[in-house]
Order: structure tokens, then sequence, then C-alpha cells
């Protein structure tokens, strides 16, 4: 970045940007607009100026864009952010630039954004901006501001105590919630606190006994694949004494902790059976039935499903499996490998559960464990997966992070993606030139982007390597190509070739039903065709349906790992807060 220097320099490059754009979004000079963009540019706004999630590119579909919505939002007051991170220079998809925060108000309310500036003829152009709504004012979040305004400081002897209250808010025997959650995993969780925090009355729902239980019942061996660091929950980190990664039991005792702590209303051993959209009353009629069977109909006027991307386990009707005379288990049911020891085993799926639960056998006293791959996988080693995460290494504060982590532009996010792929590659390369070695078939994601694509896209297909894949090259673990299967027959797997390979357990690890799949079970083909495709990208690079409105009036969609799970809840819940209060169209 030659011609832009460092220290009070960076200031005064991004404060004299911050200017230009505020003089040129105030005279509605799209000309003025354009001119601030460098030749590539990609703007991300979350709803700051348009109560969505929309990318744009270029510049002057950038100026065409904010200029229809100038007059609603009315964008005033730029300026870098106090007590914030000051403008630096970063390297960011191979691209060196001036990164800065600041922040401005919309009519809306207070909201942040990020700007990353490039040297282009020696004029610091805009090559990524990011707008999103930071409040909604008036109505503030009470644990990110001042807490003592409405504070009674009295004390109510004889009367309801905070149990008391809680007891009645839960037991909802007088009326409805505004909002129905899916759900009590993090994403259920995550977006209850949010809306709970803006006075949006939410129910939660889930259909296991505890909250958690939707990771208490995975395999055994089962622990989270990202770092603690970045998974915190809004509100209330891990403790400094978590592991590095957590298991899934601890997980799922952190959410029964966290619910309580939080204040959620949640109802366990809930099921929803069924329900339709009222367009004249503008709610949801929903059936819901409780662990005894009992049953209430709820109205609320909006739906979040956050049951994840790994709730219902797909069972696919494999030729003659039925005829199989051994045992066949979903992965997510398995439970531990050592209640199989002895056995032989054939796990149908290349993925992270596959490989893991194939790991969890073998070490555990499997008699024999064979891998069958059906589709080409990607694999990188357990350590090169926290790539993604390096944002988290760095000495900012944390909320930066999160607004950093959200500021990247799918073209400019997919580049990044692409580099952190290839050095991946070229870091495990011995470790995957085994595998191919072995008859591993390999992939690397669409224009190998790599993992973090591929489960946005398609919610697998990738393993991270925890020690299964050397097992496989050492010939510890078996490997089969599914192709290579004639049918499954009464003692296992026979091949095309005419050769039997002997099982007495086949576990699929063959994936989970995703979201619309379970939208449309419950509310219908005509909401299920309404909602659309949900998860994967748009034409944007925004995801389908999630964390923004659908077709569907009232019916949101809500998932991922924890760190998606506490950045977009605030995105979701505002928005849910702002139909509350008639502001969103």
């Amino acid at each position: 970045m030659d011609g832009i220097l460092t220290g009070t320099s960076l200031e005064a490059a991004a404060n004299a940007w911050l200017g230009g754009f505020e003089d040129a979004l105030g005279g509605g000079n799209p000309a003025g607009i354009a001119a601030l963009f460098a030749t590539e540019c990609h703007w991300r706004d979350i709803l700051a100026f348009t109560w969505d999630l929309h990318t744009t590119s270029g510049a002057t579909a950038i100026a065409a864009r904010l200029e229809t919505t100038l007059g609603k939002a009315r964008p005033r007051l730029f300026s870098l952010a106090a007590g914030r991170t000051p403008p630096r220079r970063v390297t960011r998809a191979g691209t060196d630039c001036i990164e800065a925060i600041f922040t401005f108000e919309t009519d809306t309310g207070p909201c942040d954004g990020v700007v990353r500036l490039v040297n282009e003829e020696g004029t610091p152009r805009a090559w990524t901006l990011m707008t999103a709504l930071d409040e909604i004012r008036g109505h503030e979040d009470p644990a990110e501001g001042k807490r003592w305004q409405d504070v009674d400081w009295k004390r109510n002897f004889g009367g309801e105590n905070w149990l008391d209250r809680r007891k009645k808010a839960v037991a909802y025997a007088d009326h409805d919630p505004a909002v129905l959650v899916v759900g009590a995993a993090q994403a259920g969780l995550s977006v209850a606190a949010r809306l709970g925090l803006l006075g949006v009355d939410t129910l939660v729902v889930d259909r296991e006994a505890r909250i958690g239980d939707s990771w208490r019942h995975r395999y055994h061996a089962l622990t989270l694949h990202n770092e603690t660091r970045v998974n915190h929950l809004p509100y209330m980190p891990f403790p400094k004494s978590f592991p590095v990664f957590i298991p899934k039991d601890m997980l799922a005792n952190w959410f029964e902790l966290y619910a309580e702590a939080m204040e959620l209303n949640v109802w366990t051993g809930t099921e929803v059976t069924g329900g339709s959209w009222d367009a004249a009353a503008q709610c949801w009629s929903v059936t819901l039935k409780r662990a005894d069977g009992a049953t209430r109909v709820m109205r609320p006027r909006h739906i979040v499903m956050a049951n994840g991307v790994s709730t219902t386990p797909i069972m696919p009707d494999l030729p003659g499996l039925r005829d199989f005379a051994g045992a066949v288990r979903h992965s997510s049911a398995l439970g531990s490998g050592m209640d199989w020891a002895g056995k032989r085993a054939l796990v149908l799926g290349t993925g992270t559960s596959g490989h893991d639960v194939a790991q969890d056998l073998a070490v555990s006293g499997a008699a024999a464990v064979t891998i069958i791959q059906n589709r080409p996988s990607l694999v990188v080693s357990l350590k090169e997966a926290q790539a993604p995460y390096a944002l988290y290494d760095e000495e900012i504060p944390f909320e930066d992070k999160d607004l950093l982590a959200t500021s990247f532009p799918f073209p400019v996010y997919k580049r990044a993606h692409q580099r952190m792929t290839a050095m991946n590659r070229h870091a495990d390369r011995a470790l995957l030139a085994g595998l191919e070695k072995r008859g591993f078939r390999l992939n690397f994601g669409e224009d190998e982007t790599g993992w973090q694509v591929m489960y946005q896209s398609r919610g697998g297909g990738y393993y991270f390597d925890a020690g299964c894949s050397q097992m496989i090259i050492d010939g510890r673990v078996g490997l089969m190509q599914f192709a290579d299967i004639d049918r499954f027959v009464a003692e296992g797997a026979r091949m095309k070739d005419g050769s039997v390979v002997p099982a007495d357990l086949v576990v699929l690890a063959t994936g989970y039903e995703g979201q619309a799949a379970a939208a449309r079970r419950l509310f219908g083909d005509a909401v299920g065709d309404r909602v659309g495709q949900v998860w994967g990208f748009d034409a944007e690079g925004e995801l389908h349906g999630m964390w923004r409105p659908t077709g569907q009036p009232g019916l949101w969609f809500h998932a991922g790992g924890l760190a998606q799970c506490r950045i977009y809840s605030k995105v979701l819940a505002l928005q849910i807060k702002a139909r509350e209060l008639g502001l969103a169209p």
C-alpha cells in the first residue's frame, strides 16, 4: 500500500474515506459514492440499510443499492469507533489493506461497520465494506448498556419472589409466547437469550428429556472439532478452565446451566406435531405434544426452526440392507465403540462422524472395521482445520473479532478459504498422499474452497483427522468403495466380484435431514414451497433462508456451529424485535 503509512496516517486515511462517504450519501450522489470504491469492491449489509443480509459487488451496483435505501435509513454521523480496535494494516485473502472499524447512525439505531481500504492511483478506496445494525433505538439490549436505570430499589416482602415469577413465566398458563423456538441446543438457546433480553416473550421446546440431549445422545467419543476460544455463547463465555475441545456431555451440561442462568423458558419432552399459518391473524397455530401425552395448541407470531443441521438422521434404504442379519445403527445412535468389542463392523460414510465412529470401534476392540466411501471426501488434519479461526488469535477485543468475522463479503471469503485450503493441503501432504495410496478418494470442496464452505453448502462431506486417517493408511481400518458393493446380504456386504465381506454391524454415517425438509414435514407442502431452499449460498453469497426472512411469513431458521449461532442470533433477534415493533417490512 504505497503512499499509505502507519500510525496516525492510517486513522487519517480512514477518517478521510468515512467523511467522503458520508458526504456522498448525504448528497444522494451515486457517482460520488462509486468513486470511493476500488475496481474490485464488495459491500455486505446486515440489516443496517436493507433489513436483510445482502452482498453487492461493483462500485456502480453498490452506489445504486445504497441510493435506493437512503430515504428510509438516513445514515449519518460516521466516525471511527471509539474504544475499539484502531485502523491497522492487515493482509486479508492475500490483499494488503487498511482495516478500520467505524460506527454510524440510521433512523433505526446505532450501527457498526468495517471498511478495508486499498491504494488505487494514490487514493485510498474501499475494497470491502460491511455495515450492520447494532441496536434498535429505544429498545437496546440491557446486557450491553446501563442496567440500573429502571431498578426497583425496594424489596417485595409478602409478594412474588424470583422463583415464583420464573415458574409462572415457564408455565404459559394464561398466554402464548410471541416466539416459539424449536430446538434447545446452541441455536435455540442463543436466539432465545437474545430475544429475552430484548423483551420478546420466547418459549423454547425440545423433544428430548433434558436440555442438551441432542448432543448427549450422540456417539460416545464425540468432542467439538473447533476450539473452545471460538465457541462462546452470547453473554456467557465458557470458563477458562474448559478443555481446548469440549466433550459432548460437558457441552450438554453447559447448555442446561446456560438456560437456567439466562432465565430461558424451556419445555423439554415436547414435540411439535404440526402447525399452520393463519394469514388473517398473522400468527401460527401449532400443536405441541408434551411428555405425558397432553397436547397444547399455541398461537405464536414467529417460529424459529433451531432444530439444527444434525438432528433427524437419514437412514437410506440400501440394496439388501433389510436382509442383513446383524445390527444396523445410525452413527448418532451407536453409543460407545466398547459395546461392539469383538464384532466386525462396516461404517458407511467418510465424513467426520464416519471416521470418528470407525476409529472408536477399532481402538475399542472390534474384530474388524472397514469404512465405506461413497464419494470423494475432504480430509484435513485437526490442527490445520483451525485455520478459519486465525482471526481469533489476533490481540483485539472479542467483540471486534466477531464483527470482523462477519465482515467478509462472499467473494473475499471464498478467496480466503481457497488460500487456506491450499496451505492445509501443503501442510498435510504426507497424510493425503498416504490416503490416496490406499485408494481413498479426496476432494477439496467446490473450487477448492475447503471444509467451511462445504459445511455451509451441504452440511458435511469432510473429516477433521483426529487419527483415523493414519489408521486407514496403516490398514488398521479397512477401506472399501461403495461402488464395488453389489448388495448387502445376511452375512455382510456382497461385492460385485462375488466375495462377501462379513459383518455383525453396519453403521450408517449418512448425515441428517435438512431444516427445510423438517419444516415441510411439520407444516405441509404449501409452507415448504414458500420457504424454498434453506442453507447453501445464493447468488450474492448469502445463505438461503438462514437468519433472514423466508418466503413464509413468521418462519425463521437458525443453525450452525456455536460461533455462528452466537453471532447471527443477534441478527435474527433484531429482525424479530423489529417486526414486533412494526419497524421492518
